[in-house]
């Protein structure tokens, strides 16, 4: 037989797609070693318990800032965030209207809009990061936010400024709203309750956020022109530009218990006079004891307080133009 009578070998069929991937997956499969019975269970345990996980949230438990117990979040809410310590922890304005307006019914006012970047502001990162960052975490479009409701029988519009919104400083949104909240009020012939927290001034937006404290104190005379009645709540902070105007202008002034008032921190005052301060200077319970604040109040007595203060101050109000 001639090399040429030789018969050939048949050629090799080209592969098919994925034909390679499958080879090399297979000699990678025989190279290690067999998975044990327990991680052939992984994957059907993970589907059965991964649902019932994701249900559970991550702050079920929070600590007590005070005290460092473990508190459980259902009870803290049904102490409206009281802690057994007596520590007011800070609210967002959903929670100070459900439990300000009776029953918690209230309607939200939408805040006129304003130019988020006027200054084309930049530090660490830009200031439109940030302003997206704190709505995304907070469901808010800036730090105040304010609804129309009752209390305790009598209409009032209540004007929340947000700590968490950037530490609920007081940027050209922020006085926006505190104006419209004025003006709102004046339209429906009824008192305005604001309840402070803020760092101070907005530094992104420059002069244009310290020029907000004179345009709140102006919105309060128009108020006042009406004889309504302005009625400010400190919580914890309330700091900076917003104590040094709208903050201290109520008819009636009403604190927290344990709230920080001030307008610049105890370590400044101290570093600045070189003296140790009194213990407890700055807190609603000091302040009230100098003549600051009218009633350092536990919040949930608020209500019936506001309710029973706009009740005397608009009484009178009707009295007097009635005479």
């Amino acid at each position: 037989m001639t090399a040429r009578d030789t018969p050939k070998p048949p050629e090799p069929t080209p592969p098919g797609p994925g034909a390679e991937a499958t080879s090399g997956s297979a000699d990678k499969a025989a190279a290690r070693p067999k998975a044990g019975w327990l991680a052939r269970l992984r994957p059907g345990l993970k589907k059965r318990v991964a649902p019932r996980t994701q249900e559970t949230p991550d702050t079920l438990w929070l600590k007590d800032p005070e005290t460092g117990e473990m508190l459980y979040r259902p009870d803290l809410e049904a102490a409206l965030w009281v802690t057994p310590s007596g520590h007011h922890m800070r609210l967002s304005p959903d929670q100070r209207f459900a439990f300000t307006f009776d029953e918690g019914v209230h309607t939200r006012i939408q805040a006129p809009s304003t130019r988020d970047d006027p200054l084309g502001f930049r530090d660490q990162k830009p200031y439109p990061d940030r302003l997206k960052a704190a709505r995304a975490a907070t469901g808010e479009v800036d730090a105040m936010s304010m609804a129309y409701g009752r209390i305790k029988g009598r209409p009032a519009i209540v004007l929340v400024q947000n700590f968490g919104f950037l530490g609920g400083s007081l940027g050209q949104a922020a006085g926006e709203g505190f104006i419209a909240a004025a003006r709102e009020a004046v339209k429906r012939d009824c008192p305005l309750v604001v309840f402070t927290a803020s760092g101070g001034a907005r530094m992104q937006e420059g002069a244009l956020s310290l020029m907000q404290m004179a345009r709140a104190t102006l919105a309060i005379q128009e108020l006042k022109a009406k004889g309504l009645p302005y009625l400010v709540v400190l919580t914890d902070p309330t700091t900076g530009g917003v104590t040094a105007s709208y903050a201290m202008l109520g008819d009636v002034q009403f604190a927290e218990p344990g709230a920080l008032i001030a307008f610049t921190g105890p370590r400044v005052i101290e570093q600045t006079i070189r003296e140790t301060l009194p213990a407890g200077f700055q807190r609603a319970e000091y302040l009230e004891d100098k003549g600051v604040v009218d009633q350092v109040i536990p919040r949930a007595a608020l209500p019936d307080a506001l309710g029973t203060v706009i009740g005397i101050l608009m009484d009178g109000r009707a009295r007097i133009r009635a005479a």
